[in-house]
């Protein structure tokens, strides 16, 4: 995520991407939006747009696993209880997701609550920040006891790491809280997609209206429309935005609302849920046109992460092709044969009628670019041997 170390003081335009010091995309989402890469000679980096001097310190992503992943900063000043100078480079292992565990206390009508991380953290000085009904407490230890009889929603995070936070959990029996099923969703374009909410309030509150909010520039309460929009209020403590033939106008941030007789919820301290629509597009590496012999990777490429089980489909000439062993969101052809020339599309097995604009593969043949050659080198001697003939004949 790109963020800065004050808060804004207008809703910046854009936010600009870098990938290896290069330009790679810019919009209005902080989160970054395509898949990361743990190479080594991979850097990222972001901008606010009209601040592009600016620029964050460069970042490169280390080991990525279910639970955790590592970051290696090019300045120092993010691993401060290391003491590293800021002109060294320095690592963090962040995990990838936080949540709260409710054990009995000690003393009765108390209950101890522990923020839990899905990896080890090495920090021997790390804190945590406790949020009670969405606000932070003063609290920093990674337990604490609470009432039994507290109507009040909780949930924590580590200090530092405030965007990865966990679900609200209630003190007591009962509480407002409200959690979202996922926090960022990446979609095709002309598919649909579910972005669902979960929430439980005390007894005595009784709820008058539920409704959405997309979220860009402005707050827009979202109808229902039965080509597009669509509330599923059908599952107890539980309501589903449905988006159908989703464009890529819909990508944006997504709130729930709830409002009873003497109050809206809403997580407005935090963030909703970040959809990103993308297309499919077809890459080709090193280029659309090749000598046979050569290695290609063809990719099935989006501007934001699909589910990690996504199975892909490539067509050569609108023909499914027979699945390659070990190749899925990338078709490689090795060598590269003439018979492998033509145009190439992909789509994802749920939504096969959804697929990428074709691409067209060229395949020269080695003879006929030796001959090329050869014809070039023998017209420049020849162009050669005529320009020294006529200096000779003046």
């Amino acid at each position: 995520m790109c963020s800065s170390s004050c808060p804004l003081t207008e809703k910046p335009a854009a936010y600009i991407w870098y990938k290896n010091r290069e330009f790679l995309y810019e919009d209005w989402s902080p989160w970054y939006q395509e898949l990361l890469s743990s190479e080594e000679a991979v850097t990222y980096s972001c901008a606010v747009k009209g601040y592009e001097d600016l620029r964050a310190p460069e970042v490169s992503v280390g080991s990525v696993t279910p639970t955790c992943f590592n970051v290696t900063y090019a300045k120092g000043r993010m691993c401060s209880y290391k003491q590293t100078s800021v002109d060294e480079s320095c690592s963090i292992t962040y995990p990838r997701e936080i949540h709260v565990q409710r054990t009995p206390a000690d003393h009765r009508g108390h209950i101890r609550l522990t923020c839990n991380s899905s990896c080890f953290l090495t920090d021997p000085l790390i804190s945590f920040v406790w949020y009670e009904n969405r606000k932070p407490t003063v609290q920093e230890d990674k337990q604490i006891q609470v009432s039994t009889s507290d109507h009040d929603s909780l949930s924590c995070a580590v200090k530092g790491l405030e965007d990865v936070r966990s679900a609200d959990v209630c003190g007591g029996d009962s509480c407002w809280s409200l959690n979202y099923v996922h926090s960022r969703i990446c979609a095709l374009e002309g598919s649909s997609v579910n972005i669902s909410s979960k929430y439980s309030h005390p007894d005595y509150e009784q709820i008058q209206s539920k409704c959405w909010y997309k979220v860009k520039r402005e707050a827009e309460q979202l109808t229902e429309d039965a080509d597009h929009v669509e509330y599923d209020d059908s599952m107890k403590n539980q309501h589903i935005l449905r988006l159908k033939k989703l464009k890529r106008d819909d990508s944006a941030e997504y709130r729930f609302t709830i409002t009873t007789e003497y109050e809206e919820v809403t997580q407005s301290d935090f963030p909703g849920v970040t959809l990103i629509v993308t297309e499919l597009r077809v890459k080709m590496s090193p280029s659309a046109v090749v000598t046979e012999g050569q290695r290609v990777t063809l990719t099935c490429s989006t501007s934001c992460p699909l589910t990690d089980n996504t199975n892909y489909i490539w067509y050569l000439n609108s023909r499914p092709l027979t699945p390659r062993e070990n190749q899925n969101k990338h078709l490689i052809l090795d060598p590269v044969s003439r018979e492998d020339a033509g145009s190439y599309s992909c789509a994802v097995k749920t939504n096969k009628d959804i697929s990428s604009a074709p691409k067209t593969l060229t395949v020269q043949s080695i003879t006929g670019t030796r001959i090329r050659a050869a014809a070039g080198v023998s017209a420049a001697l020849l162009g050669l041997i005529l320009l020294t003939v006529f200096l000779c004949i003046r």
